[in-house]
């Protein structure tokens, strides 16, 4: 059966920073869909990559849209950006670093 919303742990999380791209008032329209079949994969289970994807998924799925989009979309990055990096050292990179224009 094909998803209608992605499937999978990198490709929601593509799809997610898609919607946080976009200006906050509209960032969250929809970006909740992205986690109905996001997985995570077994070898981050009681990780810290585990622990903040519960963040975002709290973030996201209780956000009310029109009431602190910005402070909670940025919140939502900031989240992204410590995944991005959780994931990276536990792949064994060990000088994550988002760069001087992140």
């Amino acid at each position: 059966m094909t998803s209608k919303f992605g499937h999978g742990f990198v490709v929601n999380l593509v799809l997610l920073a898609k919607h946080f791209a976009l200006p906050p008032a509209q960032a969250f329209y929809g970006a909740a869909d992205h986690l109905d079949e996001f997985v995570v994969p077994r070898q981050f289970a009681e990780t810290e990559v585990a622990s903040l994807v519960e963040q975002l998924r709290k973030r996201v799925i209780w956000h009310q849209p029109g009431t602190l989009d910005k402070e909670d979309a940025t919140e939502v990055i900031r989240i992204l950006h410590q995944l991005a990096v959780a994931v990276d050292k536990e792949l064994g990179i060990k000088d994550v670093d988002f760069g001087q224009y992140d």
